[in-house]
C-alpha cells in the first residue's frame, strides 16, 4: 500500500508540474531561511555552556542612575570583590578583570605588531574559566606579576613551533615571561583575548583598590551549589546602600546586580563599558520570528494551491470511495504527497544552506558549523521537520479532498472554488495573512533601515571627517609640544591637538563640584586637551570663549562645559554658566593644590561623544598637561597619501621603537552600529524572502482562477467584453485581499517599531508616507504577479475555450 502511495503521490506531483514547482520552490525559500536563523540562533545560545561548573557563575554589574539617566553598566568599583569575597560565606570566590582599552605593542626577537585584545586578570581567572591550556600549568600561570598566558595564534605568530614556557615577550617594552598558551578560545565564549595578564601587572596603588566608587572592573563571584541568589542579591544590595549613605558623592548611585553567566551574551545589549561578546536577545527573536513568518506564508502557500486544485482530483477520489478507500486512507495518501514535497524541500534548502552558511559566518563573524552528514542527529532532525511540516501543511487540504462526496463528483458536479463556499474563504484568509507578513515586513525594514541611515548621518555636534588619531607611546609626552610644532609645518595638516579622551573613544568618567549649587560631586564625561582641542574637533562655542595662550590662567582655572551641563547643574543659560565656580580633584594631586579651582569661560554646543544610543551627558573640558594620552590631527582631504607619510616621518623621529598607530575618528563611530547594520541587511534579506514567497502562490492562484473561469471568459468575450474589463474582473479579488492585509499589518508595525525605537534617545518619526509606500508597493507587487496570468487568460481566443469539455 505505502509503494502504491508512493507511485501516485508522484504520477501527481509531475502531472501538475506548475503547481509543484511553485510549492517545492516556495516551501524550500521558507525552509531556507528558517534553518539559516535557526543556526543563527542556536549558536547564540549556546554561549559559555562549555563552562564546567557555569550555572554557579555570576558576573556582578551596576545600575546607575546620574542626572535623571537610568543606565546598566557592565563596570564595577574593586571593592565589590573584595567585601562578596569576605562578608559571604556562600560565595567560593570572587574575581576582578581590569577595564583596557588601548592597543599594545608585542615584541619578540624580529616580529612586532600592535595587538588588541589584551586583557588584564587576577591569577583565579582559569578557576572561574578552564581554558584549554597547551602549555604551561593552569593553576599557576598568572601567579607573577612579570606572567603572561597567550593564545595560540600569537604564540604561532610571534614565536613559531619552538618551546616558549619562560621565553620573554615584550609588551609595550615592559618584559614579560610566558607561562602558558591557551588553544584557540571556543566560539561560543562571552570574552575574548589574545594575551592575558596578571592583576598585579597593573602596579594598582592599595588605596585606588579600597575605593568603591571608582567603576574600572568587570567583577565575577562563583557561588556554592544551592545558593539562593536572590537573597544573596539582597544582601549585597544592602550593604552597598549603607556604604553609599556614608559617601559624600552624588556619583555614588550605584545599585548592584547578580548576572548569571548563561545570561551575558544575550541580556546585556544594553550595558555600556562592556569587554563581553554581546548579542541581543531581542534582535534574536525577532529574526526568529520573521524567519518563522516566511515558512508561514510557504505552508499557507501549500494550503492555498492544494484546496484550490482539490476539484481536479474529485473524480479521482470518487472512484477510490466508490472502490472502497476510507477517507483514513485518502487522508493518509494526500498527506503523504505533502511529506514528499517537504523532504524534496528540506534537501533543497539543505543544499542552499550548505552554500550560505559561510556566507553568514562571514557576515556574522561567527564560525557555524552545518553538515548533516557528519552529524546523524541534524539530519534525523531535519527529515523530522520534514515530516512535521509536511503534516501540518497537508493536512487540511487532505480533509477537504477526502470529504468529498463520490456521488456527486461522479455526476459532474465540481467542488467549486470560488469564496462561497469555506474552501474560498480559506483561501482569500491566507493570502490576507500572507500579505499582512509581508506588509509588516515591508514596513519594518523601511523604519530600520531610516533609523540607521539617521544614525550614521546625523550631525554630531563635532567634525569627525578626516580626523586620525593616536596614542602617545613611552616617554613620548615629554616631547609632545615640539612634535605638534614640527607636525603643523605641513601645509595639510590644518590642526593637531593632544588630551586625553576624544569623541567615540575611551574619555573619563568623573566628577566635579559646583560650589554654589552643592558640597557634593555632580556626575561628568570629563574631557582633558590643550589649546587647540575645540579647534581641531570643530567644537561650537555658544557662549564665551575657548582656551587661549593669551590666558596666563585658562590652563590652571579654565574649564568649558556643554549645554547639558549648564541645564544640569543649574546654570540657567549658557550666558549666566560664564564665570561660574567648578573644582575638580586632580588624578595626581600636588601637596600645594590637590583640587583645581576655576571658572567656566566658554560653552560649547552639546556633541554626541558617544553612541547615539545614549543621551548626551554633562560634559567637561579643561587642560591638565600631566594626562594627555591621545593625539588628534587634523588633515586635508587631498593629498592624504603624502600627508600620512608626513606624520609618519615626524612621528618616527620623535617616538623611537614605536611604530605610528592611527585610525579615523569616523571609523570609531562606523563600529558603534555594527549590530543595526547588519538587521537592517536581514530584514532587507527576509523582506524579498516573503514577498517572493508571497508572489509565487499568489501567481498559482491567479492561474488556478484563470483556469477555473476558462469557460466564462470565453463567453463575457463574445459577448463583446474587453481585455481590460477581464482583467479587472480577475485581478479585483486578489487585489482587495492585499489591501485588507495592509490595513491589518500597518497598526501592528506601527507599535511595533515604536517599542523598537524607544531604544533610542535620538530617533525618526514614523511619518505615515512609510505606510502609503508599503500600501502602494504590496498592491502594485500582487498586481504584477496576477497580471501575467490574467492577461493571458483574457486574450485567449474564446473558440478555443468553449470548445473543450
Amino acid at each position: 500500500m505505502l509503494k502504491n502511495y508512493l507511485k501516485t503521490a508522484i504520477r501527481n506531483l509531475l502531472r501538475y508540474k506548475g503547481f509543484t514547482v511553485i510549492n517545492i520552490a516556495s516551501l524550500a525559500i521558507g525552509i531556507t531561511g528558517c534553518l539559516v536563523i535557526g543556526l543563527f540562533v542556536w549558536d547564540e545560545l549556546q554561549y559559555d555552556k562549555f563552562i564546567k561548573g557555569g550555572e554557579n557563575i555570576y558576573r556582578v554589574y551596576n545600575v546607575g542612575t546620574s542626572n535623571d539617566v537610568t543606565r546598566n553598566l557592565a563596570n564595577t568599583p574593586p571593592m565589590y570583590a573584595t567585601h562578596l569575597k569576605q562578608n559571604y560565606p556562600e560565595v567560593e570566590g570572587a574575581m576582578r578583570i581590569l577595564m583596557t582599552g588601548s592597543r599594545m605593542l608585542l615584541e619578540t626577537g624580529d616580529k612586532s605588531n600592535y595587538e588588541e585584545k589584551g586583557m588584564v586578570a587576577e591569577e583565579n581567572f582559569f578557576s572561574f574559566f578552564p581554558l584549554k591550556f597547551l602549555k604551561g600549568d593552569i593553576n599557576t600561570a598568572l601567579k607573577n606579576p612579570t606572567d603572561v598566558v597567550i593564545t595560540e595564534d600569537i604564540a604561532q605568530r610571534y614565536f613559531g613551533s619552538v618551546d616558549i614556557i619562560d621565553k620573554p615577550l615584550y609588551i609595550d617594552k615592559d618584559t614579560f615571561q610566558v607561562k602558558g598558551v591557551v588553544a584557540q578560545l571556543p566560539k561560543q565564549f562571552h570574552l575574548d583575548f589574545n594575551y592575558l595578564l596578571p592583576l598585579a601587572a597593573a602596579h594598582l596603588p592599595k588605596d585606588r583598590m579600597e575605593r568603591w566608587s571608582w567603576q574600572q572592573f568587570y567583577t565575577y563571584v562563583k557561588v556554592k551549589p544551592g545558593t539562593q541568589i536572590q537573597q544573596l542579591d539582597s544582601k549585597f544590595k544592602k550593604a552597598v546602600n549603607e556604604v553609599r549613605a556614608s559617601v559624600k558623592n552624588d556619583d555614588f548611585s550605584f545599585i548592584p546586580y547578580l548576572q548569571s553567566l548563561k545570561d551575558i551574551h544575550l541580556k546585556s545589549s544594553d550595558f555600556v563599558y562592556d569587554n563581553a561578546i554581546r548579542g541581543n536577545e531581542t534582535y534574536v527573536k525577532g529574526l526568529t520570528i520573521i524567519a518563522l513568518f516566511v515558512l508561514a506564508i510557504a505552508c499557507f502557500n501549500f494550503i492555498n494551491l492544494a484546496t484550490a486544485r482539490s476539484f481536479r482530483r474529485a473524480k479521482e477520489i470518487g472512484v477510490r470511495k466508490v472502490v472502497g478507500a476510507e477517507r483514513g486512507q485518502l487522508v493518509w495518501q494526500f498527506t503523504s504527497e505533502t511529506i514528499l514535497l517537504s523532504i524534496f524541500s528540506i534537501l533543497i534548502a539543505v543544499i542552499a544552506a550548505l552554500f550560505l552558511v559561510p556566507a553568514i559566518n562571514q557576515f556574522t563573524e561567527k564560525n557555524i558549523s552545518f553538515n548533516p552528514i557528519t552529524n546523524p542527529l541534524l539530519g534525523l532532525l531535519l527529515l523530522a521537520a520534514g515530516v512535521v511540516i509536511g503534516v501540518l501543511a497537508g493536512i487540511y487540504p487532505a480533509l477537504i479532498l477526502s470529504g468529498f462526496e463520490p456521488v456527486k463528483v461522479l455526476k459532474g458536479m465540481k467542488p467549486t472554488g470560488d469564496s462561497s463556499n469555506h474552501t474560498g474563504w480559506l483561501r482569500q484568509g491566507l493570502v490576507i495573512v500572507q500579505f499582512a507578513l509581508s506588509a509588516l515586513l515591508i514596513v519594518s525594514t523601511t523604519i530600520v533601515y531610516k533609523q540607521i541611515k539617521y544614525l550614521h548621518n546625523k550631525n554630531l555636534g563635532f567634525d569627525k571627517d578626516q580626523v586620525l588619531a593616536f596614542p602617545v607611546r613611552g616617554d613620548f609626552q615629554s616631547k609632545l609640544q615640539p612634535f605638534l610644532n614640527e607636525l603643523k609645518q605641513s601645509p595639510n595638516i590644518l590642526s593637531a591637538t593632544s588630551g586625553y579622551g576624544l569623541p567615540g573613544e575611551q574619555f573619563a568618567g568623573d566628577g566635579v563640584v559646583v560650589p554654589s549649587k552643592s558640597d557634593k560631586e555632580l556626575s561628568t564625561s570629563l574631557f582633558i586637551g590643550d589649546f587647540d582641542y575645540v579647534k581641531t574637533l570643530g567644537l561650537k562655542i555658544i557662549a564665551g570663549r575657548d582656551f587661549s595662550k593669551d590666558m596666563a590662567t585658562d590652563a590652571e582655572e579654565g574649564f568649558i562645559v556643554n549645554e547639558t551641563a549648564v541645564r544640569e547643574f543649574g546654570f540657567g543659560t549658557p550666558q549666566k554658566a560664564l564665570g561660574q565656580r567648578i573644582e575638580w580633584n586632580k588624578w595626581i594631586p600636588d601637596s600645594l593644590h590637590p583640587v583645581k579651582r576655576g571658572r567656566v569661560i566658554g560653552v560649547i554646543k552639546d556633541f554626541h561623544y558617544k553612541s547615539l544610543h545614549e543621551k548626551v551627558a554633562p560634559a567637561v573640558l579643561q587642560i591638565y598637561s600631566p594626562i594627555l594620552s591621545k593625539v588628534a590631527v587634523k588633515v586635508r582631504q587631498a593629498d592624504l597619501q603624502n600627508t600620512l607619510a608626513h606624520i609618519e616621518k615626524v612621528w618616527t623621529k620623535f617616538a623611537t621603537g614605536y611604530p605610528l598607530d592611527y585610525k579615523f575618528l569616523d571609523d570609531n563611530f562606523g563600529e558603534m552600529y555594527k549590530a543595526e547594520d547588519k538587521l537592517s541587511s536581514l530584514l532587507w534579506i527576509f523582506t524579498v524572502m516573503a514577498i517572493v514567497v508571497g508572489c509565487m502562490g499568489l501567481f498559482g492562484l491567479a492561474a488556478f482562477s484563470a483556469e477555473q473561469r476558462t469557460k466564462e471568459i470565453g463567453i463575457r468575450k463574445v459577448l463583446g467584453a474587453s481585455v481590460i474589463s477581464i482583467v479587472t474582473m480577475l485581478s479585483k479579488n486578489f487585489l482587495k485581499p492585499v489591501l485588507i492585509a495592509s490595513l491589518i499589518a500597518f497598526p501592528i508595525a506601527w507599535w511595533m517599531m515604536n517599542k523598537w525605537l524607544e531604544d533610542f534617545p535620538y530617533r525618526v518619526n514614523i511619518s505615515w508616507w512609510i505606510f502609503g509606500i508599503a500600501a502602494i508597493a504590496a498592491l502594485v507587487i500582487a498586481l504584477i504577479t496576477v497580471s501575467f496570468q490574467t492577461i493571458k487568460a483574457a486574450v485567449t481566443n474564446p473558440v478555443k475555450s468553449l470548445r473543450a469539455e
